[in-house]
């Protein structure tokens, strides 16, 4: 009866890990450096002083532009769009991961 009690015990832990929502993969706290120093010129307190503030990170804004996910910001970053450069070539994958789990924190918490 036991070795029946840890199996399924066993059986619904791993399905309950194989649907957790993934954390940020990122450190937000080196992705707040990299910010300051790449992005901070145009997106200054998660605004943006080339396209206008509909073009901001604020949540509403990343929602309404349809980069609202770490991997979406990543995307974005890595390979840019309009007015904004891509820093793919300038930036290796976990300093872009970094800035973009700073960015989408910065995002949830309100700037």
């Amino acid at each position: 009866m036991k070795r029946l009690l840890c199996k399924i015990l066993l059986i619904f832990a791993f399905f309950c890990l194989s649907f957790a929502s993934p954390a940020l993969a990122g450190d937000a706290g080196a992705g707040k450096g990299i910010f300051t120093a790449n992005c901070n010129a145009c997106h200054m307190g998660g605004g943006n002083v080339v396209a206008g503030p509909s073009k901001g990170l604020a949540k509403n804004y990343l929602e309404k532009n349809g980069v609202d996910t770490l991997e979406k910001i990543v995307y974005q970053v890595t390979n840019g769009k309009n007015a904004m450069p891509a820093f793919g070539g300038r930036l290796d994958a976990q300093k872009i991961e970094d800035v973009a789990t700073y960015v989408l924190s910065q995002a949830e918490a309100g700037w």
